[in-house]
């Protein structure tokens, strides 16, 4: 096999898609089940202010986008940080100990189904190539495909929220106010299946369960969020 053929078939793996592709999946669902119980819920306790539904429609998909952005640059930052903090400590235990490593990465190749003879002429070979790649990638599990990246999330994020939540505020303009709860929820759920097969042929998974999952988790955060609207049921005048 080629080395070209080699690199295409990588490329078919998903691994690399995981940091970006769960901060959309969660990015879109969030916004479209947020907007669409908040929408819900304000149309419930004051009906036929189309107005302020429409403001506070905006309201939430901004609101919501910016949060979303920020949670997921900082958290992802602090996946960052830890993954730096690994390194910079390894990078002191090969300085003071390179045998003591040398073994240490011979140990966890054997675990893996090596001889020890073999584990450690691998080892041997991978700390004369660059040691601190290999503890980096065989001890730690940090490669440059499952690297956080928090730029990256918090776009994906925002940008999928905005896009989710668009979909039920959609719904607010149905032509009669007697069936705007019905248009959001509606479009909810069609935002909903929409997501469900995206997220599964990006993964590369059947489409069915993903489609379900996403669906049914959807449904159940409107009706309670939109449950405890109508307990409460505010008067917004």
């Amino acid at each position: 096999m080629s080395l070209e053929a080699i690199y295409q078939r990588n490329l078919q793996h998903r691994a690399h898609r995981a940091g970006w592709l769960r901060a959309a999946v969660l990015g879109a669902n969030d916004g479209l089940v947020s907007t669409a119980s908040l929408m819900i819920g304000v149309t419930a306790a004051n009906p036929g202010n189309d107005k302020f539904l429409i403001t506070a429609g905006v309201a939430a998909i901004a609101a919501g986008a910016m949060s979303m952005a920020v949670g997921e640059y900082v958290s992802v930052r602090s996946q960052n940080d830890v993954e730096e903090s690994d390194k910079e400590l390894e990078i002191e235990h090969l300085a003071v100990d390179p045998d003591g490593e040398l073994l240490e990465l011979a140990q966890i190749y054997v675990q893996r189904g090596l001889t020890p003879e073999l584990a450690e002429e691998v080892a041997r070979q991978m700390h004369e190539r660059d040691p601190l790649e290999a503890h980096l990638r065989d001890e730690l599990g940090q490669t440059p495909q499952n690297k956080a990246r928090p730029l990256q999330a918090a776009l994906a994020s925002a940008a999928s929220f905005t896009a989710g939540g668009l979909i039920p505020f959609a719904g607010a303009f149905a032509p009669t106010p007697g069936t705007i709860a019905l248009s959001i929820v509606g479009f909810a759920l069609i935002g909903l299946l929409i997501t469900g097969i995206l997220s599964a042929k990006t993964a590369g998974k059947a489409i069915l369960g993903p489609t379900v999952r996403v669906m049914l988790g959807g449904a159940i955060g409107m009706a309670v969020t939109a449950g405890i609207g109508r307990l409460l049921h505010v008067n917004l005048g």
